[in-house]
């Protein structure tokens, strides 16, 4: 009798005759029981936080740590940051270039227009004034040929103009801000920061492509270089977010 008690203990199976509160259980035994009670909780314990492991558990992955040197070994560690830095510095530019309330002459002036291959500013290809305060005049006398490309470049600025075409000059009227105008270039924010955004991704996506046929790199290596120029990508994307979140809560006067 006592030893299949002691055989069904160290199973962890209970007994409704056996019980560690039983006076007439030897001292041992009723150590034994809740030994085997603490190692089968411990043990449920153990179980739940791995099928919580399994599902992915509750809160934010690990942060991956950038390990400069190793990167600099087997990259273009300053390329790759440099690439990435000129697409979210080229947001914040645009931004302030072609989303303000009131779109200025001075935007215009400076509106990157390509032509055969090539880009050059809008002032480069023509002659840009002001009509009146809610009119800028932009005349293409001197390379009439552009005009398709500058009602192009125009029109994809995100500034939110619809120019009007006479001849050989543009009048270009300067809208009012409405509430549909500030949703309008919340919306082109979203636009420049989806394409800025891509780029970044292209950058990290041409990188971890050059690491995988790098044969002689292990495979271990390999995967944490590849987990590293994501975290420095997601870095930059991170500080494109909060410059459209910034520039949205401005353009909405949030």
């Amino acid at each position: 009798m006592l030893r299949s008690a002691l055989h069904l203990a160290a199973l962890g199976v209970r007994q409704t005759r056996l019980t560690s509160s039983s006076p007439r259980l030897p001292l041992i035994l009723q150590n034994n029981l809740e030994n085997t009670k603490y190692l089968q909780v411990a043990r449920d314990y153990a179980k739940g936080k791995d099928k919580k492991k399994e599902k992915g558990g509750k809160g934010k992955p690990g942060k991956v740590e950038i390990n400069e040197q190793q990167l600099r070994e087997i990259l273009n560690f300053d390329g790759l940051n440099s690439q990435m830095q000129k697409s979210v510095m080229q947001m914040k530019e645009d931004f302030v270039k072609h989303l303000s309330l009131r779109s200025t002459s001075g935007a215009i002036d400076t509106l990157r227009i390509k032509v055969d291959g090539q880009e050059h500013e809008l002032q480069e290809l023509a002659q840009i004034s002001r009509k009146n305060p809610k009119t800028i005049i932009v005349n293409m006398i001197g390379f009439p040929q552009t005009i398709p490309d500058v009602l192009k470049a125009i029109e994809k600025s995100g500034m939110n103009l619809n120019p009007q075409q006479d001849g050989t000059t543009l009048f270009i009227p300067i809208p009012k801000v409405t509430k549909e105008h500030r949703e309008n270039l919340s919306k082109n924010a979203k636009a420049l920061f989806v394409k800025y955004r891509d780029a970044i991704r292209g950058v990290q996506n041409e990188h971890i492509r050059k690491l995988k046929k790098q044969p002689e790199l292990g495979k271990d290596d390999a995967f944490a270089a590849q987990a590293q120029v994501t975290a420095i990508a997601d870095r930059f994307v991170s500080e494109a977010d909060k410059l459209l979140a910034s520039k949205q809560k401005e353009l909405l006067g949030d």
